[in-house]
């Protein structure tokens, strides 16, 4: 009646084992540590850099505990704070032999002191919030300057599409600063070019003006389209920054304006801070633009000639020079989707592009003008720009296309993960960076965790007293409870807060009460005069649907805090969630087999321990003991 078969035993005993394993990394505590991350879309962090780095530790004389390669980055463990900042200086000296230009983004980290044997698991501490450990914390400065431009140069590049299109002959394009100014040869050709632009192009205000010989048209952007630009422009950069750090895996993010033209960035709990400054720093803005192939650009590309007028000198992907000219023909702001994939005539790795209306339109233009020209897909970083792929047109483009071309297939999906981000309205500067140490001070946080163990003692000591031996049982399905609890955040990587401390203290409560049904539904059969066997199977049955009912609907509540909260009550929801099914794991099955090993092969039991079963009329059954 009351016996497991050797499965679920076989269950229990691997769900306590997978509990201490993954609960174990909690318990050792950080290291400090230097982590090595690419600091250009275009330069890659692999296998050929770990001897790099290995050779400049041991030209400095500095011992790591290990160098390995962890995924897109390589880190450096070592004992104390003294040989990590020793190991820094001496790495970012080694593998950036151009300050002003770093290829490589050498920083402080920390790493856990777990065993090899447990990473090799992947078993990994949880990481802490703000509130508890800190984390890292930005503040950046969107160029709005640059973002009006931009927007002129997008408004020039479309008055010279429209007066192409009523074939309208002009003088010239200028723009300077935030206005474009159009001269003609006669004021009949300048009045007829308003009329045209006008409509089309309401951001602009048009003023007519007469020097010399020349006729102009001046167009200035309007105030309240100005502001309406900055506005769109700091709104798409929170966007982009938000996709691109939920792409990359960063939990619960803080990402907020600041001001006008500021963005606050708070990474909470984030120990790999490298990563961080990789994914803020990439602020990059995409642009379309035509390579120039003419003798002039051939000469300037091998370095016997000047740059020629219009045009800008590049570097391709294999160090390469390339000349392309300065008109953008598309901007980021116009891709819709970037997918990692294969040519289908090659099979090479490529990325596949799909752009909005207005962005297939220019590329049928151009693309139709242009077969058999190389066409450069820029990315700027930190003001400076790098070319990414310049393929040769084939044939008419439409809203979908590809991009390959000398790229492994990490590179493709490294290219389109970027892309696919999106592109900043106008680009970034980091102006200041910090590390933020817990906002409620040492002092809370120790009071956070006595809360819990604290919480844990009286429960188990009320137990203990009031149940005896079954008080025994629940505390030690309670201890399980904590522990699955612990395990499961740690193997999501979960971000503990303060509110997911609370989240765990009310977890314990919430947890004891299933087993405290259980007893009290033992005793009532014990009362009925059952036998302690037929007592502890009906106890267990018949309190099962009412443990059931009442963790659902303490559930439901989880989830809509889950769904609808955002912020530290998301993270006291998540916790709490998860506290309510490992509760219901550990508080019936859990439970019921130390019972059920203790008592359950007892064929003649004469009483349990559970403590004092009280009648009606103040008699004790013998099938209880005291």
């Amino acid at each position: 009646m009351n016996r497991y078969p050797w499965w679920k035993y076989a269950i229990l005993a691997i769900a306590l084992l997978v509990g201490l394993v993954y609960t174990l990394p909690n318990f050792f505590g950080e290291a400090p540590a230097v982590q090595v991350s690419s600091g250009k879309a275009t330069l890659k962090v692999d296998a050929t850099v770990v001897p790099r780095v290995e050779q400049a530790l041991q030209a400095a004389g500095l011992q790591a505990d290990f160098v390995q390669l962890d995924g897109a980055s390589i880190k450096a463990r070592f004992r104390d704070t003294d040989a990590q900042i020793k190991a820094k200086d001496a790495i970012a000296k080694a593998l950036n032999p151009d300050p002003a230009d770093p290829g490589y983004i050498v920083a402080l980290n920390l790493l856990s002191r777990s065993p090899t044997w447990l990473r090799s698991l992947h078993a990994l501490p949880m990481y802490l919030g703000l509130d508890l450990r800190g984390g890292v914390h930005f503040l950046m400065q969107v160029d709005m300057k640059a973002a009006l431009t931009k927007r002129a140069d997008v408004l020039t590049g479309d008055i010279r599409s429209l007066l192409r299109d009523k074939s309208i002959r002009h003088a010239g394009i200028a723009r300077e600063g935030n206005t474009v100014t159009i001269a003609f040869r006669d004021a009949a050709t300048r009045t007829a070019a308003r009329a045209v632009l006008t409509e089309p192009l309401p951001d602009l205000q048009w003023s007519e003006a007469a020097r010399d010989s020349e006729f102009t048209l001046t167009g200035s952007l309007k105030a309240e389209a100005a502001r309406r630009v900055q506005d769109q422009a700091i709104k798409q950069n929170i966007t982009t920054l938000h996709n691109r750090i939920n792409e990359l895996g960063v939990a619960e993010p803080v990402i907020q304006q600041q001001g006008a033209d500021r963005v606050v960035v708070q990474l909470p709990g984030v120990q790999d801070t490298a990563k961080a400054k990789d994914i803020i720093g990439r602020t990059a803005t995409l642009e379309l633009r035509m390579v120039d192939d003419s003798a002039e650009a051939a000469a300037a590309a091998t370095g016997s000639g000047p740059v020629p007028f219009g045009a800008e000198r590049y570097v391709e992907r294999g160090g390469a020079a390339l000349i392309v000219k300065r008109q953008v023909i598309l901007t980021g702001d116009s891709l819709t989707d970037a997918q990692p994939g294969f040519d289908g005539q090659t099979q090479e790795p490529a990325v596949h592009l799909t752009v909005d209306a207005k962005g297939a339109r220019i590329m049928r233009d151009v693309s139709r003008d242009n077969v058999g020209k190389r066409m450069a897909i820029l990315l700027f970083e930190k003001g400076k720009g790098e070319v990414v792929t310049a393929p040769v047109i084939r044939g008419e483009l439409g809203s979908r296309f590809q991009i390959s071309g000398r790229m492994t297939t990490q590179e493709a999906s490294d290219t389109a993960l970027l892309l696919r981000a999106g592109s900043l309205a106008a680009p970034m500067e980091i102006v200041e960076e910090r590390t933020i140490g817990p906002s409620l001070g040492a002092e809370n946080i120790d009071k956070g965790f006595n809360s819990v163990i604290y919480g844990f003692a009286a429960i188990a000591a009320f137990m203990c007293a009031y149940y005896l031996l079954f008080g025994v049982f629940s505390t030690i399905a309670l201890a399980v409870n904590l522990l699955l609890l612990v395990a499961v955040l740690s193997m999501l990587q979960a971000t503990l807060t303060l509110p997911g401390i609370a989240a765990i203290a009310l977890t314990l409560g919430m947890a004891i009460d299933a087993n405290v049904l259980i007893n009290e539904r033992v005793r009532e059969e014990l009362r009925a005069g059952a036998s302690p066997q037929a007592a502890i199977h009906t106890g267990y049955e018949r309190a099962w649907a009412t443990i059931f009912d009442s963790n659902i609907t303490t559930l439901i509540a989880g989830v809509a805090l889950l769904a609808f909260g955002s912020g530290p009550v998301r993270g006291f929801a998540v916790v709490h969630c998860l506290g309510i099914l490992t509760s219901m794991f550990s508080a019936v099955l859990f439970s019921r087999g130390l019972v059920n090993l203790w008592y359950g092969r007892r064929k003649k039991l004469k009483g349990v321990s559970i403590g004092q079963v009280w009648r009606p009329d103040g008699a004790v059954p013998p099938a209880a003991q005291a």
